[in-house]
């Protein structure tokens, strides 16, 4: 988009938010109406609202804070909309433009021989096939970056945050995108000592790659997403590699028992080990300060020289607690629309608790599809006169052993609830799927290795969760057989 072009939309949209000064808030809806929603909203009121020329001081139209995935595509709304030139300001303790954080566990750990993701080549939106927004693309459309500074105070009276390095910025709208943090051991049982790693940005990333390089013996705890893919990225590197968790079988999140053991087999004909049941009672260190064992509940030890701690994440809620907290799932309390309790404040992805529709309770999900979604649902509802309410269907997946070389590539996705019975078909090579039921209807699916059509039709039977014939599904001779089954059964009424 031409400079010109971009100051003409901006004009252009500059006047019609001037006009309608309310409506650049809540366009969707009257106060009385912001009032009566189901989170208890105060009546809102606006006395002013901020012109692009103001950005010679404090002022900011729009902020949000937080640089991740989330970030990048309502980045991209507001750029849709003509809304982003000289009015949107990000905030973010990253030191890159958004990207897409997903693959700092998967391609990004390859080998430098096995074509290892690189930045700018993962940046948002490329994830879902959209235009890879690199730092340029930021200044080209006219949005203010503020890197590697996070935000450490808001008022909420004044509309006012303070960054670390001590920037004033008033706000008119502000989006939280903080997303989360990783778990960590307490320091007091070695949590912090050299070669131990996290993974949340591109700098855990290349901290743990430089570890890899010299590694020989790795040991990574905890048995979910973060577990799994950086295990299968370890053998990539001829690494001995063990996983330790206190579960009984892998993902048991999402997983059922048989299911785990399918990929736990896999796992350990590529090398890995796994001991499972087991808890971490302290990491120690060798003479050098680096950790060198492992040490177990049942005093048992496994020697270490780079560890990985994949236990679960925290939403990064600070410093934004008296927005309001949800206390049952964690993250700031949103409506339908990504609204919280303070007029003019919103929260998107990992750090949102919102209303999941489908199965009418709350939840938080911490996942790149939902960091999209989320974000370019609530920018809509900020810009436009979209009234409609997220509708979420749960969605999760992961890819291991992509890297060259590997003797077979896994990618599995899931969607919809995983409650009820389940029915396995399928020998997982070459590809398995699992259905769950519930009082007769079929309310999630999970598949392996299927084809692009095949993963096109799981959200279709998520979320018209038919009335499945059990016993036609658990007789089918293949899984291709029993997606047909599913996908000719009648949608639930």
């Amino acid at each position: 988009m031409s400079s010109v072009r971009r100051r003409m939309m901006a004009n252009l949209a500059n006047s019609v938010c001037l006009k309608h000064s309310v409506s650049l808030w809540f366009p969707h809806q009257s106060p009385a109406a912001h009032r009566s929603s189901s989170i208890g909203f105060r009546t809102f009121r606006r006395s002013y609202v901020v012109s692009s020329s103001s950005f010679s001081n404090e002022n900011r139209e729009f902020v949000i804070v937080g640089g991740g995935n989330a970030a990048g595509y309502a980045a991209r709304t507001f750029v849709e909309h003509g809304m982003a030139d000289g009015r949107l300001a990000i905030v973010s303790k990253e030191a890159h433009a958004p990207y897409e954080r997903p693959a700092l566990t998967k391609g990004y750990l390859f080998p430098l021989d096995k074509k290892p993701a690189r930045l700018p080549g993962f940046h948002t939106c490329v994830g879902s096939g959209g235009e890879r927004q690199t730092p340029d693309w930021y200044k080209e459309n006219g949005i203010e970056m503020f890197y590697e500074d996070p935000v450490s105070n808001i008022d909420i009276e004044k509309q006012t945050l303070t960054t670390n390095s001590g920037k004033l910025l008033k706000y008119g709208s502000l989006i939280v995108a903080t997303g989360c943090t990783a778990s960590r051991l307490p320091e007091k049982i070695g949590g912090n000592l050299p070669g131990v790693h996290y993974i949340r940005d591109i700098a855990d990333a290349d901290a743990l790659i430089s570890s890899l390089e010299k590694a020989k013996k790795v040991v990574v705890v905890g048995g979910g997403y973060i577990g799994m893919e950086v295990a299968a990225a370890a053998i990539g590197w001829n690494l001995d590699t063990t996983i330790v968790f206190p579960e009984n079988y892998l993902l048991p999140r999402l997983f059922t028992p048989s299911l785990a053991r399918r990929y736990e087999e896999f796992y350990q004909q590529n090398g890995v080990k796994f001991l499972k049941g087991a808890s971490i009672k302290n990491l120690e260190a060798g003479v050098d300060g680096r950790v060198t064992y492992v040490k177990l509940d049942d005093g048992s030890t496994l020697e270490a020289d780079t560890v990985i701690i994949g236990i679960g994440a925290k939403p990064a809620v600070s410093p934004f607690e008296r927005v309001g907290l949800e206390s049952s799932v964690g993250g700031i309390q949103v409506d339908g629309l990504f609204r919280t309790r303070v007029p003019g404040i919103f929260a998107v992805g990992d750090v949102a608790a919102f209303p999941l529709k489908m199965y009418d309770r709350i939840a938080r999900v911490e996942h790149v599809d939902h960091a999209r979604r989320s974000a370019q649902h609530c920018v809509k509802a900020l810009l436009s006169a979209q009234t409609g309410t997220y509708d979420y269907l749960p969605s999760f997946y992961s890819r291991v052993f992509e890297y060259e070389g590997s003797p077979r590539k896994i990618w599995w996705q899931f969607f919809g609830d995983n409650v009820g019975e389940t029915i396995e078909v399928g020998n997982f090579d070459p590809k398995i799927a699992t259905f769950w039921i519930d009082s007769g209807k079929l309310k999630g699916v999970l598949l392996e290795s299927g084809s692009p059509e095949e993963f096109q039709l799981l959200p279709k039977l998520a979320r018209s969760q038919p009335i499945v014939d059990k016993a036609k599904l658990q007789n089918a001779s293949s899984v291709e057989e029993a997606l047909e089954i599913a996908g000719s059964s009648k949608a639930a009424v």
